[in-house]
Formats: C-alpha cells, structure tokens, sequence
C-alpha cells in the first residue's frame, strides 16, 4: 500500500514501477499520484462520497453556477463533451462546465470545446493596507507552479487592484504539451484548497501567506472562456453570461488584432 499525496479521494493504492497508483472513488479508473488527477474523476468521486444535490446553485451562468454533478468520464480522465441527468442533457468544455441549454436525450455533443482561459478572482479581506502587489504575485506564481505543477508559461497575468486579485491562466490546444497539467485541474484544485477543501492528502488548503502575513480571502469566483463561445439561447441568459460572452467576443477580437498588427 502507499499514500496518494495529489489525491484523497482514491481507494486500493498500490506501488507499481516504484509510483504510487491508486483508483479513483467512483469511477474505479486508476490514478498517478505524481501529478493532479483530473477535475472529471475528483467530480465523480465527490458525489459519490456526499450526498449528491445538496449544492444547489442558480443556473445558466458562465460562472459554474450548476456545481456539483455526476458526470460521465472517458477513460483518460477526460469530461465527456455530453453529459445527463437522467433524460436532461448538455454539453461541457474541457473544464465540465455546461455551455448549452439543457436538452433532451437527443442533443448532440459533437466535440469537447476546450476551455483556453481561466480567470480567477478573488476579494481579500478588508485591510490597512493594500499588499505588496510583486510579493503577491510571486506568491501565487510560485504556489501554482509548485504546488500543482503548471508551467509558468500558462500564467499570464496575476493582477492587484486593492483589494482584488485577479490570476489568469491561459492554454490553448496546440499550447499544452503531452504531461502538461491541465489549467481546469489546476484551478478546480485551486478552487477547493481556497475553501479549505483541499484534494490533497493531509493539506487543510492553500495558506495565503504575503511577506510573512496571513491574507484571509472572501470571495473568489472562476470564469470560463472556451476556443468556441457558448450556444446558450439569449432566453436563458442571465446578465453575468452576457458579460462572459462580451469577453470571449473581445478576446477574440482581441487575437486578432494581434494577428494582423503582427503581420504588418
């Protein structure tokens, strides 16, 4: 036997070639200890350990507003691009967040979209003064680079602006190299040590330490954009998803403007 440290939702460890393996609760699928298991097999085995529906949220915002459900996993640990709840169906991206309507059984599903940003925002606690915004920001670079092993290369931005952070990470698909971690791994790891949560063996989570002080944060809130903007009927939108799609249209925007200035 042997103890998965990335891991604790796990069950029949074993050494094998001198690595800890382990299968995922849930799902039954094995596990590397070495590196973050994938947000789709930490979801499963969540629910499977919990009572599922007690984390009822509003729906249809870009913010993963639906949480927690029991989704289907291909054998990589990957979402499936389709997922049900009974006959109601969606599609997910790479992250699993849903970005259609619901629909019947019939809904066709027919690729999973990758997820190429992430932002994560955070509000920290009221302070008398604002924190060191280079401190802050190797903090949180070195924590995601170590902690749960992202390349540096996939954080572009760690933004101050007293008192909010804002980190974001961004991977497209001809960017991730194969044994990269995934930026939704990352960030659903992220998102649950920031709860305390943590899906690490023996960690209560992410302390939050600037230049040797404790920061207590309030909030934090993960927003999606995917390489194909989302198909929600405008019916169903709430404001906060006409915001998102206002930033995946400038980001798209925005990488072509690149394009063409670079090709002067």
């Amino acid at each position: 036997a042997c103890i998965c440290e990335k891991n604790k939702r796990v069950t029949n460890c074993r050494v094998e070639n001198g690595q800890c393996r382990c299968e995922a609760i849930g799902s039954g699928i094995t596990v590397d200890c070495t590196t973050l298991t994938s947000k789709c097999l930490l979801m499963k085995a969540e629910v499977a350990g919990s009572k599922s529906g007690r984390r009822e949220k509003p729906k249809d915002a870009f913010e993963d507003t639906d949480g927690l459900y029991d989704p289907e996993c291909e054998n990589n640990g990957a979402f499936k691009a389709k997922q049900c709840n009974g006959s109601t169906c969606w599609c997910v991206n790479t992250a699993g967040v849903r970005r259609t309507d619901k629909h019947d059984a019939d809904l066709k599903c027919s690729q999973l979209v990758r997820t190429m940003w992430i932002i994560i925002e955070m509000k920290h606690a009221e302070r008398n003064a604002p924190l060191n915004a280079e401190s802050l920001k190797k903090f949180f670079t070195d924590a995601i680079t170590t902690r749960y092993q992202l390349d540096s290369r996939y954080i572009t931005s760690v933004l101050y602006e007293n008192p909010y952070i804002t980190i974001d990470l961004k991977q497209n698909t001809s960017e991730k190299s194969f044994g990269d971690v995934d930026i939704a791994d990352v960030a659903y790891y992220f998102e649950k040590d920031v709860k305390g949560q943590s899906i690490f063996h023996n960690s209560a989570g992410l302390n939050v330490s600037i230049d040797n002080e404790p920061v207590k944060l309030e909030k934090t809130v993960v927003y999606y954009v995917d390489e194909i903007a989302p198909e929600f009927s405008m019916k169903s939108l709430t404001p906060g998803l006409i915001a998102v799609i206002v930033v995946v249209v400038i980001a798209i925007v925005a990488a072509v403007v690149v394009l063409v200035s670079s090709n002067r």
